[in-house]
C-alpha cells in the first residue's frame, strides 16, 4: 500500500473495555488545493480534512483570502512534515493596478491614496533589478505575523499602531510579463517570509506612483505546482466516488530534497521507539553526514527523520503509518 493513505487499524480498548477512537480516518499525505478566492486557508484546511474524513490537518503557509492558488494541505502524519514545506521557495503570479493605494496593500483595504501618475514600461522594468538578491522588506501591517502575541491584522483592524520590523528576504526573480499603462502582470520566485504585496508596494514606491496588488495566484510551493493541485470541486468529485486516495500524494513528497536511506526490520523497530541506531559506513564516511536531516526508510515506506551524530542516526520526528 502506498504511504499516501493507510487504512486504520480496530480502535484500542480503553481499561473499561470500550473503543477508543478519533474522530475520522487515519489518512496521511498531501491535498494540494488550488484554494478559489475569497476562501480562507484555515477554513480551506476544514473542508479538505472533511471531505477527505481525516482525523488531523494542517497547511503549509497561509494565503490570503484575495489570492488564490497552491494551498498544500497535510493530512495526519503528513503534518510532521509541514516545516520542511514552509521554507519552501514559492512562485507567484501578480497584478499592480496603479492610481490608487490601500491600507491593506489589495483591493481589499481602505483607499489610502489616488494619483493620476502612471508608470512607462520601461520605468518599471528599470527598477525591478532593485527588488532581487537578498533585499530588505518590510511586510504588511495587514498579515499574518505575530507581535507581542498577537496577530498584526488584528491590531490593525483595531486601530492599534503597528510597527513592522524590516527583515531580510530572498527574491531569485522577479518580471513582468504583460503592461497596459494602467495594469503591469509579473512573475516572482522568492524565499520563505517574502510578501508580494510588499513587493508591489515597494515598486510602486521606487516609481513614485500609487499602486495595489490587485490579482495574486501562487503557483508553487516547493515541489508542488499546479499541475499537481485539485480544485474543491474534482477533489469533492473523487470523495464522493470513493476515490479520494486518488487526490493525495504520498507523505514523502515534501521531503524530497531529503537523502533517503533505507533501513532494516531490526532498525525500523529501533526507530519507531525513539532509539538512535548505527550509521553505515557509506554514509559516515560520505557528504551525506554534514547533511542536517535524514529520512529512514523500509521497502517505500517512511519510518522517520533523522539526524546524524557522529556515527549514529537519531529519529527526531517518527512516522506511525
Amino acid at each position: 500500500m502506498p504511504d499516501s493513505v493507510c487504512i486504520a487499524k480496530p480502535p484500542p480498548m480503553d481499561p473499561n473495555g470500550r473503543n477508543r477512537r478519533k474522530r475520522g480516518q487515519a489518512v496521511h499525505g498531501w491535498v494540494v488545493l488550488d484554494k478559489p478566492l475569497e476562501l480562507g486557508s484555515t477554513k480551506a484546511v476544514a473542508i479538505v480534512r472533511r471531505l477527505m474524513d481525516a482525523q488531523k490537518a494542517g497547511h503549509a503557509g497561509t494565503l490570503d483570502p484575495l489570492a488564490t492558488g497552491i494551498l498544500p494541505i497535510a493530512l495526519g502524519e503528513a503534518t510532521k512534515t509541514v516545516p520542511f514545506l514552509m521554507d519552501a521557495a514559492k512562485s507567484y503570479e501578480f497584478d499592480i493596478a496603479f492610481g490608487v493605494s490601500t491600507a491593506t496593500l489589495d483591493a481589499e483595504g481602505d483607499v489610502t491614496g489616488k494619483s493620476d501618475a502612471r508608470p512607462t514600461r520601461t520605468a518599471v522594468t528599470g527598477v525591478l533589478p532593485r527588488f532581487m538578491g537578498t533585499v530588505e522588506q518590510v511586510p504588511p501591517r495587514y498579515s499574518a505575523i505575530k507581535i507581542d502575541g498577537k496577530r498584526a491584522y488584528d491590531l490593525a483592524r483595531a486601530g492599534e499602531a503597528v510597527a513592522m520590523k524590516t527583515r531580510l528576504v530572498r527574491i531569485d526573480a522577479v518580471t513582468m510579463t504583460a503592461f497596459d499603462g494602467d495594469t503591469a502582470s509579473f512573475t516572482v520566485d522568492c524565499g520563505k517570509g517574502t510578501y508580494v504585496r510588499s513587493l508591489a508596494r515597494d515598486i510602486c514606491v521606487a516609481l513614485g506612483v500609487d499602486g495595489h496588488v490587485s490579482r495574486l495566484r501562487r503557483t508553487r510551493v516547493g515541489p508542488f505546482d499546479l499541475q499537481r493541485s485539485l480544485t474543491l470541486d474534482a477533489l469533492s468529485e473523487l470523495c464522493d466516488g470513493a476515490r479520494a486516495d486518488e487526490g493525495l500524494l504520498p507523505l514523502s513528497t515534501a521531503l524530497d530534497d531529503i537523502p533517503v536511506l533505507a533501513v532494516t526490520d531490526p532498525q525500523t523497530t529501533a526507530l519507531r521507539q525513539g532509539r538512535a541506531i548505527a550509521a553505515p559506513q557509506s554514509l559516515q564516511s560520505s557528504a551525506l553526514s554534514n547533511r542536517e536531516w535524514i529520512l529512514a526508510e523500509a521497502e517505500g515506506l517512511p519510518i522517520a527523520l533523522c539526524q546524524p551524530r557522529g556515527e549514529e542516526l537519531f529519529p527526531k520526528r517518527v512516522f506511525n503509518l
